[in-house]
């Protein structure tokens, strides 16, 4: 996690992943105090560097002042949560839905998805999984991050809720379960594919990736 947050002050996120750290920032205060020593860290950094001349200058700050994304980028502190406002500011700018209009697909009895695609290299999808469902046993060609957002899910490794950040590689297999009290509904970026590996999965493997 300390890594995925380093990558977000250096600026050097995937723009999905950029947006999950964003909106785990805006919902969950735990790691708000270490970006803000990073950024500090960051800034004196900078005031040791021997500065150097720009070329075009007049265009580069033009460049950087038209780019909306300083506008619409939110606080780290976010206002107080209604009982129905569950998707943050950042991933709702992001998917361009509320969450009561996204339109989701059934992937298997007890599970909807809404796949966004390849973005930035990332697959990106929103997940909607019933209380007490348990997803297929798999792995990972490379990296999962899943940020909940609502209800929870355990895993064997650990037990994620709301704001909690979900980080997979290749070098783990686990079988996510939401947990009984409620639906778990959680916002996924994925660099490389899924793997399924329990018998379960690979039958069901068909209806998961289409």
């Amino acid at each position: 996690m300390d890594a995925l947050l380093a990558g977000y002050v250096a600026g050097t996120l995937a723009e999905p992943a950029l947006i999950l750290v964003r909106s785990h920032l805006e919902i969950s205060p735990v790691n708000r105090g270490f970006i803000r020593d990073l950024e500090a860290f960051g800034g004196d950094m900078l005031e040791e560097i021997e500065p150097a001349a720009i070329t075009g200058r007049e265009e580069k700050l033009k460049a950087i002042f038209s780019d909306t994304a300083f506008e619409n980028a939110p606080s780290l502190t976010s206002a107080p949560r209604k009982p129905s406002d569950i998707l943050p500011n950042a991933l709702r700018d992001f998917l361009g839905y509320d969450l009561k209009d996204v339109p989701w697909r059934t992937r298997l009895p007890g599970m909807k998805e809404y796949k966004l695609g390849e973005i930035d290299g990332c697959n990106v999808s929103m997940l909607w999984i019933r209380a007490g469902m348990a997803m297929p046993t798999h792995t990972h060609h490379g990296t999962e991050l899943t940020l909940v957002l609502d209800g929870g899910f355990s895993d064997g490794i650990g037990h994620y809720i709301r704001g909690d950040v979900s980080y997979a590689d290749e070098s783990v297999d686990h079988k996510p379960v939401a947990d009984d009290d409620g639906d778990c509904i959680c916002f996924a970026v994925t660099e490389g594919d899924l793997q399924l590996t329990g018998p379960v999965g690979r039958f069901f493997a068909p209806f998961i990736r289409g």
